[in-house]
């Protein structure tokens, strides 16, 4: 029995206010607690010591907080705000359009709600039960709806305006609580009456990468700051002088991410040295490797953690190349992990009866999406000794079909491409890093989307790669090598 309560406590759309979460940690400390984490769905989780308890819960009470004890039935809406402007833009939604979907959330859902961007792939997409994802019609969204305690998703054959995407989550709620063996035909034909539009087109997902989340990271004029923990601790004091931070520089929001981490957005340049500071006080790496970071671990759990990190050692032996898959550990049935390939612990049974010793199954998704529904089993009954070999056969299992799959496409291209005519192009190139600058690509890393004209960049622009500035480029001619359609 643990000596200690285990407080979750949820935040619509992993977004949080640097002063709500400053009350909140004031409170912790007073509770004797040093160290938090972060969940999957994008919930704050601490340990209070039993004889602290009340004073906690009192604390939180007043400033009028809601937070669960031991328990998870609210799982908290899960959202890919944290994405918009640092790993997607251009969409036609706006953070603006994610908090007005938010406030029109006036109770606490028992089921599992995702509202996502189609374009990115940083957070899932069908992890919940309702699983909303924006269309190419502004405003609306597709839905998916998957039944608690199934793995089949099923699509609405509507779209559904962004203000009464809480109206029918409340709507299938309270249906699928009547009438929990209703078929998803039946609870999709009993939604009341709500602004919504022909599905005209089915939904199509990008494929999954990964972006980099940590560490210090340009967009535009700005920086947004990714911390991970590699024990999912954060400390409190690290995190009070952080909301302070936030408070003092004019940042008004604090975002959790998927990865149980966090991300910082809108820091100005000349504020980026302060966050400099705190992290090297308390001793913050924001680099590590990217292998490190592509896993989903079940919440809260010192075993699921303890091998993931044993894994990555054994990857890191072994110099395996991980790229564009998601790795996930379940230690305990029925959890939901997001991952590409899944390591799933279960105990073997000595007569069918009798618990005897652990094994574990190796799965993954059809083609290796994360956001896949069919799981297909590499190996099953393997024994932890062996387990890291099998999980490194299942990597070269990926590489391999990502290998052939691009010959084949490459293949293809090359028999139907006809020769043309080399031409010349003019592009500018740093005279410090030498990294180059085609307005057909624009530059990233500075946050210069396509088809802007180096005479047309603004003249405090800089190297994306080095930070040199513009005047330090030059003109240059290169042969255009790409394949025109």
């Amino acid at each position: 029995m643990n000596d200690f309560y285990k407080i979750r406590i949820n935040f619509k759309g992993g977004v949080v206010s640097p002063g709500e979460l400053k009350q909140i940690l004031v409170a912790a400390q007073g509770a004797h607690v040093k160290e938090v984490r972060l969940s999957l769905r994008q919930q704050l989780i601490l340990h209070i010591a039993h004889p602290f308890a009340r004073k906690f819960e009192k604390s939180l009470a007043d400033l009028n907080i809601k937070f669960q004890v031991d328990s998870n039935e609210m799982p908290n809406l899960v959202s890919s705000y944290v994405a918009e402007d640092v790993f997607q833009k251009g969409n036609w939604i706006t953070e603006g359009i994610y908090k007005d979907i938010f406030d029109t959330f006036d109770y606490d859902s028992k089921l599992k709600i995702n509202i996502s961007d189609n374009a990115q792939s940083f957070t899932p997409f069908f992890s919940g039960h309702l699983n909303f994802v924006s269309s190419s019609t502004p405003n609306f969204w597709y839905l998916f709806l998957r039944k608690p305690k199934t793995n089949h998703v099923n699509a609405y054959d509507k779209l559904i305006f962004s203000n009464e995407i809480a109206k029918v989550s409340k709507s299938i709620e309270e249906a699928l609580e009547q009438f929990p063996e209703n078929e998803a035909k039946d609870v999709f034909e009993n939604i009341p009456k709500i602004i919504s539009i022909a599905k005209e087109e089915e939904l199509k997902l990008p494929k999954f990468t990964l972006p980099y989340y940590e560490g210090f990271n340009r967009y535009g004029k700005k920086t947004w700051l990714g911390i991970y923990r590699r024990n999912e601790l954060f400390s409190v004091s690290f995190l009070l002088e952080m909301c302070d931070l936030c408070l003092f520089t004019k940042l008004g929001e604090i975002c959790f991410t998927p990865w149980k981490s966090l991300i910082i957005k809108g820091i100005e340049e000349a504020d980026r040295k302060f966050w400099s500071s705190i992290l090297a006080k308390h001793n913050i790496n924001v680099r590590h490797a990217a292998n490190e970071l592509n896993w989903q671990v079940e919440d809260d759990s010192e075993e699921a953690l303890k091998l993931k990190n044993e894994l990555v050692e054994s990857f890191n032996r072994q110099d395996i190349r991980t790229f564009g898959i998601c790795f996930g550990i379940k230690t305990v049935p029925k959890t939901e992990v997001f991952a590409s390939i899944m390591v799933q612990r279960r105990r073997t049974k000595l007569f069918n009866v009798i618990p005897f010793f652990n094994v574990y199954d190796i799965s993954y998704t059809e083609d290796f999406d994360p956001n896949g529904r069919t799981k297909v089993y590499l190996a099953k009954g393997i024994q932890k000794m062996n387990l890291s070999e099998q999980l490194r056969r299942s990597v070269l299992l990926y590489n391999k079909q990502l290998s052939e799959n691009s010959i084949k496409v490459l293949g293809d291209q090359m028999k139907v491409s006809e020769p043309q005519k080399v031409k010349k192009i003019k592009i500018f190139q740093c005279n410090s890093c030498l990294s180059i600058y085609d307005s057909r690509y624009g530059d990233e890393l500075a946050g210069v989307p396509a088809g802007i004209t180096f005479e047309n960049l603004p003249s405090d622009y800089r190297c994306g790669l080095c930070e040199e500035q513009k005047s330090n480029f030059k003109s240059i001619e290169m042969n255009d090598n790409f394949v025109h359609s």
